[in-house]
């Protein structure tokens, strides 16, 4: 069994924040827990906008708390976050992820594969495949 706390990972090199300062990310388990996924807290700051295609990962979003906005790029859609809400990348979505105006937003994120820890968006909005 593995137990470890958000407070305890935030301290560690599990906390990894965006070059750009748009989000941080506490990775809770890794690809080293061996689990099949991984799972962190996220934060998107307040004013923010990110752009992500998760070519080589599936991503599962649950709004903790906060607001933000996602919008599409293959439809232009755009999606109100609030607490409660889950959006699922399962078709590698290309977007926009939108902070909200006034305040941070704090999800829950399971990717599949895992992460291994350090991945952050390379130019086009992309973590890198693990190889191993």
């Amino acid at each position: 069994m593995i137990v470890r706390t958000l407070a305890e990972a935030e301290k560690s090199d599990r906390c990894v924040k965006a070059e750009n300062g748009n989000w941080q990310s506490v990775r809770l388990s890794l690809k080293e827990d061996k689990m099949g996924h991984s799972f962190n807290i996220t934060t998107i700051f307040k004013g923010t906008k990110t752009h992500i295609k998760y070519a080589n990962h599936w991503e599962s979003v649950y709004v903790i708390s906060g607001s933000g906005k996602i919008e599409t790029l293959d439809d232009g859609k755009v999606y109100d976050l609030t607490p409660g809400t889950i959006y699922l990348l399962n078709e590698h979505d290309e977007h926009y992820l939108y902070g909200g105006e006034n305040e941070d937003m704090v999800v829950a994120c399971a990717f599949t594969p895992p992460l291994s820890g350090k991945e952050v968006h390379d130019e086009n909005g992309v973590y890198p495949a693990d190889v191993d």
